[in-house]
């Protein structure tokens, strides 16, 4: 992020994976954190297309939603394993951004009413907090409504 000029900074809290919880020690509205979660959509009959979908920590996931936008016959909820293996980070600790091909990033545009977005830093006891338009640009995210 430093090479890129993102504006950020680094959060140091008590370890917590749950949105409210770590937004209550980070001191910030849930809808500024970005919440995370990985998605398995069947497309067809013998393809599956992963989503990882970011939406405001208030906000949940319309699972229809991304099946839909995908052009999916059925969705879910993506295995602990599979989706700890495509984020490269244990659940509550996901970023996000995709580091996987395999892993679509879909964030929803709601997001881009907030100034500046928080997310655990790859573990329980570190955050950040970045800029929303730095987040744009440096994650290029596909934009959808899927809260």
């Amino acid at each position: 992020m430093d090479a890129a000029g993102a504006r950020y900074r680094l959060i140091e809290h008590a370890p917590e994976g749950r949105t409210d919880e770590v937004s209550a020690l980070r001191g910030h509205d849930p809808a500024q954190a970005a919440k995370c979660l990985i998605v398995m959509v069947k497309v067809g009959k013998k393809q599956t297309r992963h989503v990882l979908a970011v939406v405001p920590g208030d906000a949940r996931l319309d699972l229809q939603a991304v099946k839909a936008l995908l052009e999916g016959t059925y969705v879910a909820f993506a295995a602990k394993e599979k989706a700890e293996e495509l984020a490269g980070s244990v659940s509550g600790t996901v970023l996000p951004f995709s580091y996987d091909p395999r892993l679509e990033l879909v964030a929803d545009p709601s997001l881009l009413d907030q100034p500046e977005l928080y997310f655990n830093a790859g573990r329980l006891d570190r955050s950040v907090a970045l800029a929303t338009e730095d987040y744009v640009r440096l994650a290029e995210p596909r934009l959808a409504a899927i809260t």
